[in-house]
């Protein structure tokens, strides 16, 4: 995420129905990651730790992109 760059989430209230608004708030606020950067955020994190956490979600991500395309080409 690029330092000074702040996304705003917006969630609407419709008839004045408060956990159907916190249902729908928690939600995107998973969808764009704010959980797990306050999870990294916690403690600090050593540069090299920071490295192989990147490259192993690189390998993780290469191999479920990997599976899904032999789903879908049917090997």
């Amino acid at each position: 995420m690029l330092r000074g760059v702040e996304k705003v989430v917006e969630v609407q209230v419709r008839d004045n129905n408060i956990e159907q608004a916190l249902r729908a708030l928690k939600k995107k606020m998973q969808r764009e990651g704010v959980y797990r950067e306050m999870k990294l955020r916690r403690h600090f994190e050593k540069p090299s730790e920071k490295r192989a956490r990147e490259q192993a979600e690189a390998v993780r991500r290469f191999r479920k992109l990997m599976r899904k395309r032999l789903d879908r080409e049917g090997y």
